[in-house]
């Protein structure tokens, strides 16, 4: 396979649509990244950060890359991804995980992009083979006020979709949580539904809202408690009131592995974004799997070739459940500027052309500016 012998990067903004707690600007910030190789093949990363919900910022995020990972990963092999991510390890040192994951998610999926290109192999055949053809998308419920949620049911129904994802928690009151989900269960009683806190509960209100949330027929509890609140996660589970996932403390296979042997969940709403790409993201499904834990679907408001990403790695993991992956629903042109590349209805068609098997605009390309680039020729 051809070397990498330069990097360029820009920042894309997406406008959004609709109101969602996590973005403040009205736009859906994003980093691109386009590795070459020897021989002129491009492959294409993104990067989703959201500094709401994690400490990354779209700044941080383009200094990080020109300054520090794109010379990490001249020369590299993009079929070699743990080489990739060891030079990015060396270079952003992680503390107790993953030093800046949805940074480098953008290097790891434009490996993966570029080696499909050089390959002429879509991402989920790299992955080891891909289970399905499409994935099942859940709606995402985030209203401050009842007649809100409404609507946004209705919208969601409307274009098809059956399942919902239900935010809870700060800044909602407990006892509008419970008039919210009793809402959703009975808008769609067919439906899978769960809900997520965000880490926004603490340990008695999770453990009282659990048992509730159970009796109105919800199939999970995603990260109700802080990531670090490892014995009250334990104590938690313990109860069986709700399968328990966690989310925002899942980076890494490292402490993956370290909280299924401490018993503090049922199983992961996965982000690929969020563990630094799909190298990590396969190796955390490989996890669950042999421990018999559960797989969910998540995202962080991706457009399209994060979303990419997400499909190609959903399908090879085999997921049943709808996922939730809501950058259809905030952003624009339903997340993506390729209009192959958007769902029907609930449905989200897994690309098959080679790489990420997303076309890239060219009002993106023009905004690509050099980030390294390679001594000419090459070292042997």
């Amino acid at each position: 396979m051809g070397r990498i012998v330069s990097v360029d990067i820009a920042r894309v903004d997406y406008p959004l649509v609709g109101q969602f707690k996590f973005f403040r600007t009205g736009v859906r910030p994003t980093v691109f990244v386009r590795l070459t190789d020897e021989n002129g093949v491009e492959g294409w990363g993104q990067s989703v950060p959201v500094e709401t919900w994690t400490y990354e910022t779209v700044e941080s995020v383009e200094t990080t890359l020109r300054h520090y990972l794109a010379s990490a990963v001249i020369g590299g092999d993009p079929s070699d991804i743990e080489d990739i991510h060891a030079r990015m390890e060396r270079a952003i040192r992680p503390s107790f995980s993953v030093g800046q994951p949805v940074c480098k998610a953008a290097i790891d999926l434009a490996c993966y992009d570029l080696w499909g290109r050089q390959a002429g192999r879509p991402v989920s055949d790299l992955l080891g083979g891909g289970k399905r053809h499409a994935i099942t998308l859940s709606w995402t419920i985030n209203a401050p006020t009842l007649d809100g949620a409404a609507q946004q049911i209705e919208e969601g129904r409307a274009l098809g979709y059956s399942s919902f994802n239900i935010k809870v928690g700060y800044p909602q009151k407990p006892a509008y949580d419970i008039d919210l989900v009793r809402m959703v269960t009975t808008a769609a009683p067919d439906g899978f539904h769960w809900c997520d806190a965000n880490t926004s509960y603490d340990l008695d209100t999770a453990l009282t809202m659990a048992p509730k949330f159970a009796d109105f027929g919800l199939r999970a509890l995603e990260s109700p408690l802080p990531p670090n609140r490892l014995r009250d996660y334990r104590t938690l589970r313990r109860q069986h009131a709700l399968p328990i996932l966690m989310d925002e403390g899942i980076i890494s296979p490292v402490e993956t592995a370290e909280f299924i042997a401490l018993e503090m969940f049922d199983g992961i709403a996965m982000k690929v974004a969020r563990c630094g790409g799909l190298w990590n993201a396969t190796r955390i499904a490989s996890l669950l799997r042999d421990n018999n834990l559960l797989l969910f679907a998540s995202g962080l408001t991706d457009p399209e070739l994060s979303m990419a990403a997400s499909a190609h790695f959903f399908n090879h993991a085999g997921l049943e459940l709808p996922a939730a992956l809501n950058g259809p629903q905030y952003i624009a042109e339903r997340g993506t500027s390729d209009p192959n590349f958007r769902p029907r209805g609930d449905t989200l068609r897994v690309p098959t052309k080679p790489g990420l098997g997303i076309a890239i605009a060219d009002d993106i390309r023009v905004k690509m500016k050099p980030a390294a680039r390679a001594p000419a020729p090459l070292p042997a």
